[in-house]
């Protein structure tokens, strides 16, 4: 048996550099120029400060009467109506909606089959429809009473004397609202896993309460984006009440322009409410959403504010790259 010779490794000794030689030149790692994408991004910009432009310089919007009308008593009356009307239908809408859709997927089918049919028909009909039709009630019931079925009544009201048009609005609007919210509750409940039920049930949680504490915080994340586009569009939506002569918003603002006939700048008052009002509903609608992906993402995602700091940082560490390339002294120059 021949054994293979041992093989002995000598350390080699690393020869220090001098302080003086220059470090050897790497390669440079250049990033893939976009050129269709920076010129895509300049004809925006160039759009942009065109449309901007026609806007600013246009004196048809007279921007002065803009301004003179932005804060005035009846404008403000009529936004706090609007934002009063708006909240007042998400809630109660979604009220409604989520007991319409815990019906909707009950096993029990003499309660599924009236929600669906209050969904099918609230959704199938328009809501300046259902708005007429609920301000004109009292010519198919003139009066309201409470008493006892095919009996005598204890309690008669006239319906034009209940239903004003303030309280018409919020029932038309609760009633329509509370249609779409069903089917997106109904949706986020879908969205959960079964498993997450099955395991409820074998630690012993009745229904309800697996619904309530574990079924329906894990369906939120599929809930609130979709409920914060109907709450912007319910803000919106609320306009149309305006043709029944509730004092909202526009309807505060066209009692305005039909007296001095400026009608421009009184939309555009009304315009920029309504864009104030939803951005800070959107940035909400962010950060509501934030919340709840905690359990869900293992990284959120940063704020705006942070995602500006870190932006400036960037800028900050490139000038200060290119402040130190610009101060280094040049290789093998005269020392």
């Amino acid at each position: 048996m021949v054994t293979p010779p041992e093989v002995t490794s000598t350390p080699v000794a690393k020869t220090p550099r001098a302080p003086d030689t220059p470090a050897p030149d790497l390669p440079r790692i250049v990033p893939r120029r976009h050129a269709g994408r920076w010129l895509t991004a300049a004809v925006a910009l160039l759009l942009f400060a065109m449309v901007l432009n026609s806007v600013v310089r246009n004196e048809a919007f007279q921007w002065d009467v803009v301004g003179r009308y932005f804060t005035t008593a009846a404008v403000l009356d009529g936004l706090l109506l609007s934002l009063w009307l708006t909240a007042a239908v998400m809630v109660l809408g979604f009220l409604l909606g989520t007991v319409l859709a815990v019906m909707r997927l009950s096993a029990n089918p003499v309660l599924r089959t009236p929600s669906w049919g209050y969904v099918w028909v609230f959704r199938s009909t328009p809501l300046l429809v259902q708005l007429l039709f609920w301000f004109n009630i009292g010519a198919l019931y003139p009066t309201l009473g409470l008493g006892i079925p095919f009996g005598p009544e204890f309690l008669t009201v006239r319906t034009v004397n209940l239903l004003g048009p303030t309280l018409t609005a919020v029932i038309g609007l609760t009633l329509h609202e509370s249609a779409y919210a069903a089917e997106v509750v109904r949706g986020g409940i879908l969205s959960v896993d079964a498993g997450q039920t099955e395991a409820a049930q074998a630690l012993g949680l009745s229904r309800r309460r697996a619904l309530r504490r574990i079924v329906v915080p894990q369906a939120m994340r599929s809930i609130v984006p979709t409920a914060g586009n109907m709450l912007i569009g319910t803000l919106k939506g609320t306009s149309i009440v305006s043709v029944l002569a509730v004092h909202d918003l526009l309807y505060s603002v066209q009692l305005i322009y039909n007296q001095t006939y400026q009608v421009i700048p009184l939309l555009m008052v009304a315009t920029l409410w309504y864009i104030a009002v939803t951005t800070v509903l959107s940035a909400g609608q962010f950060y509501v959403e934030r919340y709840y992906a905690r359990g869900n993402s293992r990284a959120l995602p940063p704020t705006p504010l942070r995602r500006l700091r870190g932006h400036l940082t960037a800028v900050r560490l490139r000038l200060r790259a290119a402040t130190a390339s610009d101060a280094r002294p040049a290789i093998g120059g005269d020392r």
